[in-house]
């Protein structure tokens, strides 16, 4: 069974950092670009980052471009997203979604290009 699991939210204060990690198991992230995303509540779904089956593309919203880097270990079959300097705004859920790919340079942060989810993890910045 095919399951995206996220882990590394928490509580932290404005300027604080935080690490998330998005665990893949049941299949192998080789061939697949991963997306991270967010919901604050009472808003839509948005895209933050994503990088392609090859780590060759990465993308960032404009709101964290600069703050929030993506990476990935296929070795260790998982995807992060490191967030520094973090803001009152980037309160959300976060998940992370998966799409196969044979195109290993690309990826999209729209919801509508990934085929599988994970159940999010909670991130607050607040002092």
């Amino acid at each position: 069974q095919l399951q995206l699991v996220e882990s590394g939210g928490g509580l932290v204060q404005p300027g604080g950092s935080l690490r998330l990690s998005c665990a893949a198991s049941g299949f192998t992230l080789d061939y697949y670009a991963i997306g991270w995303f967010r919901q604050a509540p009472g808003k839509e779904r948005e895209g933050v980052s994503c990088i392609s089956s090859s780590s060759v593309r990465t993308y960032y919203a404009d709101s964290v471009k600069g703050r929030f880097t993506i990476s990935r270990d296929n070795a260790k079959n998982t995807v992060y997203l490191q967030m520094n300097s973090l803001k009152p705004e980037d309160t959300a859920v976060y998940y992370c979604a998966a799409t196969h790919t044979t195109v290993q340079a690309m990826c999209v942060i729209q919801t509508v290009w990934y085929d599988y989810w994970g159940q999010g993890t909670q991130v607050t910045v607040s002092s």
